[in-house]
């Protein structure tokens, strides 16, 4: 059902540029098959990407990926001039065989991504304050991020400058809530992107995301050893004092309950868990603080609607209790590097008594 939706769009928009486009017959069927071919170009790196020479499937990858903020976009705003003809508002000529109308479309369209793309590069920096009665060994930073979905579009380079602004922090620990991969092995093991996690000047740990089930448990493992990551499945560690625990995540559906996980003695816990589903078990468990990624918080606009529909906190600190909560956005982003109404970060917790 969703794809018949989804071709029912597709064939929509191009029917709206066909109509839109000032320009003879043949210029109106290449604007429109090269417009449907940027979306069919997903469908052979999906199928066959890791054996594509590498430039072949990074361009693959991020043309098809990006058309698709592209085309979210086509159908908003031809919805929205065509709710405009309905209503007389917007002249019949303005969306039929018009300079001005293709322009304004493409015009705002363009506008968006480059906006939206700007947007992702900047980084956000969270910064949280907590004081605990419970013990500590000294004051601590903890930088924390989720999502970096490290592979065919973000590379190594990329990663090098985020592990930069990690390293600025001069942080006692690191984690990461899951997702570090994109859902491909061969571009993390191919560039040897471990090296740049390794470069990170701090303990650090994280639990799986689903895609790391997507990019394959096993090589998925493998390269969080080769990187220096320690991988807390299932499992907790007490370090500088304060426990950690990881939990794998819930594509696994036999993983470990948090009742189970958690330990309840007096340490302040920091819990793991890359998706935000049923926050109140961290709330029963009597954990401290819960750190998720998952959501992207839609990713663009209006998926932030979505994403805020679909979970009981999409996005931001939250609080249960005595238990609180950061859901991030994540620091990378899977497909097209767009952020629109939402933002890429990360998060430096200083935690003290």
């Amino acid at each position: 059902m969703t794809l018949i939706i989804l071709v029912g769009c597709i064939a929509w928009t191009s029917w709206r540029f066909w109509r839109i486009l000032p320009f003879p017959i043949c210029g109106k069927w290449l604007s429109v098959s090269v417009y449907i071919l940027a979306f069919l170009v997903i469908f052979p790196h999906f199928m066959c990407g890791d054996r594509m020479p590498m430039p072949l499937a990074t361009a693959t990858y991020e043309i098809g990926t990006s058309w698709m903020i592209f085309f979210l976009y086509a159908l908003i705003i031809f919805a929205v001039l065509s709710l405009g003809r309905l209503f007389r508002i917007v002249p019949s000529g303005f969306l039929r065989d018009s300079w001005a109308g293709t322009l304004t479309v493409v015009g705002a369209i363009s506008v968006i991504l480059v906006y939206g793309n700007i947007h992702y590069k900047h980084k956000y920096r969270e910064f949280f304050d907590i004081k605990t009665e419970k013990p500590l060994e000294r004051p601590l930073t903890i930088v924390m991020a989720s999502d970096l979905h490290a592979g065919y579009h973000n590379r190594k380079e990329e990663l090098s400058r985020w592990v930069g602004l990690i390293n600025a922090e001069n942080p006692d620990l690191v984690l990461f809530a899951g997702d570090i991969l994109d859902g491909a092995i061969r571009p993390v093991l191919d560039g040897n992107y471990s090296e740049v996690f390794r470069s990170i000047k701090a303990p650090v740990y994280s639990c799986l995301g689903n895609h790391e089930y997507i990019s394959g448990e096993e090589g998925s493992e493998k390269f969080y050893e080769e990187a220096g990551i320690r991988l807390l499945r299932d499992y907790s560690v007490e370090d500088f004092g304060i426990r950690i625990i990881g939990r794998d995540d819930r594509t696994n559906r036999s993983r470990a309950s948090l009742q189970v996980l958690s330990t309840k003695d007096s340490l302040f816990t920091i819990l793991l868990d890359h998706q935000p589903y049923h926050l109140e078990e961290a709330e029963e468990a009597g954990i401290d603080f819960q750190f998720s990624g998952h959501t992207h918080h839609g990713q663009v606009w209006p998926g932030n609607w979505v994403t805020d529909a679909m979970y009981e906190k999409a996005f931001g600190s939250h609080q249960r209790g005595n238990t609180r909560y950061y859901i991030s956005s994540g620091l990378g982003i899977w497909g097209g590097k767009f952020r629109v109404g939402t933002r890429s970060e990360y998060i430096v917790l200083r935690l003290h008594n």
